[in-house]
């Protein structure tokens, strides 16, 4: 809940507004009143306990009670829940049933499963849709990949280059953004030294690791309104760093994506991971085909399964050429690759020069 005013008017409870935000996402603000023979003790719980279960059912929608109305606003669906929610209670308060954060946050669950089903279905197979776009599932195995991002908290997508592992789950971090699932999206990569140290590249210490961000900038400027990237940079609701900066964060209501993972070490892992706040997503993308880390270091990528393997809430997607999207040929290069590999195991495979891909 939060203590900010609301609007002078002369009838709150005639406040029904919408309107759109800088994401070009549909916001919509209500003010409900309760009816006067319900006692806002029976609505708010003693200590405010049963206002507290909803407000932490709906991150992305602010309460804000004053006297005997509640003014709710965020993204248009998450508040017509919540203030459907609130009218029900209301009705059960008048009709004398007993209300208890048990049973409210029981039905702030059900609401919310049900809302996402239905969004699923509506949305069909699009994981995400803008400006005459239509950003979807491929082959089986993004498939897998989508629903693996939508059932788990944390998910590895693992696939050579070209499988789409970084771009369907940012085109999934946008959606969860736009539809008030998340309040901000948090990309990171780490920014390997691939042969030239830092120290000696010229410029700021923005411009020395914005080459290693740049595939991250630019899926964001083919899913989001060129006029609203920006705005939701400078807001800090998208955030694009360094695996470095993590460090000591607690990261709350967030789609975090790691990418390029396996030029982390095991104890970047660690460190990234942990970083995991309350409602809040994570993806891990990366191939351990093109590790770029020092001769002697272990990839954090490549031992992370056997760590986190059966543990419930993560899942690990194996992604294959089968997956690649791009030119035919790529597929059939990594395949090449593969057998050479297989063939000369003495040969380092991350010694191969290559372009980085999403």
């Amino acid at each position: 809940m939060h203590s900010e005013s609301l609007p002078d008017t002369t009838s709150l409870a005639q406040v029904d507004s919408a309107s759109t935000d800088i994401a070009g996402q549909s916001t919509r603000k209500k003010v409900l009143t309760l009816p006067p023979d319900v006692d806002p003790l029976a609505i708010f719980g003693v200590n405010d306990e049963i206002m507290r279960v909803i407000v932490a059912g709906f991150p992305t929608v602010d309460f804000v009670p004053r006297g005997n109305e509640i003014a709710v606003s965020g993204p248009t669906l998450s508040v017509e829940l919540a203030t459907d929610l609130l009218e029900e209670l209301f009705s059960l308060a008048q009709a004398g049933s007993p209300l208890d954060a048990a049973a409210v946050s029981h039905a702030v669950m059900v609401i919310n499963k049900a809302a996402r089903a239905s969004a699923a279905k509506d949305m069909d197979l699009d994981v995400l849709s803008i400006r005459g776009k239509r950003i979807r599932p491929k082959t089986a195995g993004q498939q897998h990949y989508v629903n693996a991002i939508d059932e788990n908290t944390v998910v590895f997508g693992l696939g050579p280059a070209g499988t789409g592992k970084t771009y369907l789950a940012m085109a999934k971090a946008v959606r969860a953004l736009l539809s008030g699932s998340v309040r901000r999206i948090v990309l990171t990569r780490p920014a390997v030294e691939a042969g030239e140290s830092l120290g000696f590249l010229p410029g700021s210490l923005t411009d020395k690791i914005d080459p290693y961000l740049r595939p991250l900038y630019d899926a964001l400027h083919d899913m989001l309104e060129e006029e609203a990237l920006p705005k939701l940079m400078a807001a800090g609701t998208i955030e694009v760093a360094p695996l470095a900066y993590m460090r000591g964060r607690t990261l709350n209501d967030s789609f975090i994506i790691l990418d390029e993972a396996q030029n982390t070490t095991s104890q970047q892992m660690k460190m990234f991971l942990t970083r995991l706040g309350f409602n809040s997503k994570v993806v891990v993308t990366g191939d351990t085909s093109q590790v770029d880390l020092p001769g002697g270091t272990t990839s954090g990528l490549t031992v992370i399964e056997g760590i986190l393997q059966g543990i419930d809430g993560i899942e690990f997607v194996h992604l294959t050429s089968a997956d690649v999207v791009r030119h035919e040929l790529v597929s059939q290069i990594i395949d090449a690759y593969n057998r050479h590999d297989e063939a000369h195991p003495t040969q380092t495979k991350n010694n191969y020069p290559r372009k980085r891909g999403r």
